[in-house]
């Protein structure tokens, strides 16, 4: 990997002896959530290993900053805050908790073809969905969520309304909402994705990926959205009123063979962080493709693919996770 510019240096390894199945900032605390239950914060220096699920597997999980909610196959949602407290944010029974999504201090999963949204004052609202729920995503304004599933997504408001059905045909499985709240975009089992403009339900098509796309990340700007699935990192652009639709996307970090798995855009510069299928980390400056090595590949690839990937608040520190337990944290060089 000699041919890159690389910040391997300023990387702190940790391994952290289980699977990391996603990960996040909880302020200034990094926080993993493992697949065999627990919830590990902070660095090699100071670190605390959080049972939140005990003797059950973390299958999903997301964070928005004060808390890591994860979703287990013992059917319980769980919060997880920076100072380790733990707090059932639901019990399902059981039943496995396929997504969960977080906003302004909103919760909602799904467990089969069951989504459920709570308030950030604690009202619970239920909704039976057409097949089982893979994804879910609040709109960024308003109480409003974006479910898929079998033959397409369901918008709903849990206050109020009917839900709205976006149709078509295959199987949804991811999804995300644009920052300015004007499309829905859904990773599909037939290796494409898909896209509605919400105002008017007009169909984007984005293919041509080999494998699924099962990571999406939003520019600082809202114009750009990185996606993985290829070989490299897709990057379509969303600036005009019909999205990608009729424009090119750019690719970063192409690396034959080997896919990208995980994306994260920076949160205040056109930089996007990826993580690949061989334990390797790159930084890459979207506007004229230029890249630096932050991880170089695991000296054994297999289950050694990056499954988490994220920046704190400010942009300065950058966390990533890899399925074989191995993680680090990427402090950048200040100036």
């Amino acid at each position: 990997m000699a041919e890159y510019p690389t910040l391997t240096n300023a990387v702190e390894p940790l391994s952290l002896g289980d699977a990391v199945v996603a990960g996040g900032w909880l302020g200034d605390t990094p926080a993993f959530a493992l697949a065999d239950g627990s919830v590990t914060l902070g660095d090699s220096n100071e670190s605390r290993r959080i049972a939140a699920h005990p003797d059950a597997a973390i299958l999903v999980a997301a964070g928005d900053g004060k808390r890591l909610v994860t979703g287990g196959d013992d059917g319980r949602v769980v919060a997880t805050d920076a100072g380790g407290g733990t707090g059932t944010v639901a019990d399902e029974k059981g039943k496995w908790i396929d997504a969960v999504a977080l906003h302004e201090g909103a919760v909602a999963w799904s467990a089969g073809r069951n989504a459920r949204a709570r308030s950030a004052k604690g009202e619970v609202k239920s909704l039976d969905l057409p097949s089982t729920c893979r994804g879910l995503a609040f709109f960024p304004k308003g109480y409003r969520l974006a479910a898929t599933h079998y033959n397409g997504a369901t918008l709903w408001f849990p206050n109020a309304g009917k839900p709205e059905l976006l149709s078509w045909s295959g199987s949804h499985l991811d999804a995300t909402i644009s920052p300015d709240g004007r499309f829905l975009i859904t990773s599909m089992q037939e290796n494409t994705l898909h896209g509605w403009r919400i105002a008017d339900g007009k169909h984007m098509r984005m293919a041509g990926y080999p494998g699924k796309t099962r990571s999406f990340s939003w520019s600082f700007d809202g114009k750009w959205l990185a996606t993985s699935g290829a070989d490299a990192c897709i990057i379509w652009p969303f600036s005009g009123k019909d999205g990608p639709m009729g424009q090119q996307p750019r690719e970063c970090g192409v690396r034959v063979n080997v896919p990208v798995t995980r994306v994260a855009f920076h949160p205040g510069a056109m930089v996007v962080a990826m993580g690949f299928d061989d334990g390797l980390v790159m930084l890459a400056r979207v506007t004229d493709g230029s890249e630096i090595l932050v991880r170089r590949p695991a000296e054994d690839p297999k289950n050694a693919r990056i499954s988490a990937l994220a920046w704190d608040a400010k942009g300065a520190r950058l966390l990533f996770g890899a399925e074989n337990g191995d993680a680090g944290l990427l402090t950048l060089p200040k100036g």
